[in-house]
């Protein structure tokens, strides 16, 4: 890249660009993901208060997802074994959530 200093023409080298567009990019990024950390802590502490609701709906969702799932074996249409597998993997998730909430906690959290 040319830059005129003075009234000389120089070269600039393209390291020097790499290194000016990584700083410029976390310099513009960084700050937003501050205040979206912030965001989701105080979102934390307010959900904290409606755990208890949000498993209830989580247990109504299952139930609806499992009659969905499994009855009505007659009909022409075939579950698959993909819906199957995830309906599973999501009552583990919620059953874990209920019987184990700190230890999930903590693999969620590193």
């Amino acid at each position: 890249m040319l830059v005129l200093r003075g009234n000389c023409l120089r070269l600039r080298s393209k390291q020097h660009d790499g290194v000016i567009a990584a700083l410029s990019t976390l310099a513009c990024c960084l700050p937003l993901s501050f205040l979206g950390a912030a965001g989701l802590a105080g979102l934390s502490v307010w959900a904290q208060t409606l755990r208890g609701w949000f498993l209830g709906i989580a247990v109504i969702l299952l139930v609806v997802g499992f009659v969905q799932l499994y009855r009505n074996r007659n009909q022409c249409r075939k579950r698959s074994r993909l819906s199957v597998i995830l309906f599973w993997v999501a009552a583990a998730i919620v059953v874990l959530t209920i019987l184990f909430p700190q230890i999930i906690a903590s693999l969620i959290a590193g």
